[in-house]
């Protein structure tokens, strides 16, 4: 699933489309908010207010995402790569860690 590629390769290739302060910035919130908007929706499936919650939460985080690529002037790697919306929660831990 990788592609031979190790995740280093993976976030070290995502960093590198995202170098704008304001991009880093939208990233940093957003990417957990989409991260925390998936159980929300799940659980709306339950408790139905819960549904509008998530699809905001995950509406927003994902708003914030193009917001910081538009101010980047560069398209989101998914766009090239599915795989990197698999990458963005680990480029999150590694920045996280100031390892990104």
């Amino acid at each position: 699933m990788l592609a031979g590629r190790s995740w280093d390769s993976w976030i070290a290739e995502y960093s590198e489309s995202h170098q704008h302060p304001l991009n880093r910035l939208a990233h940093t919130f957003g990417i957990p908010i989409i991260i925390v908007s998936l159980p929300v929706l799940v659980a709306g499936v339950v408790w139905h207010r819960l549904l509008w919650v998530g699809v905001g939460l995950f509406c927003f985080g994902w708003a914030l995402q193009f917001i910081g690529h538009a101010i980047e002037g560069k398209p989101p790697e998914f766009l090239k790569d599915w795989r990197f919306l698999l990458v963005g929660s680990r480029w999150w831990a590694a920045k996280m860690r100031g390892k990104a």
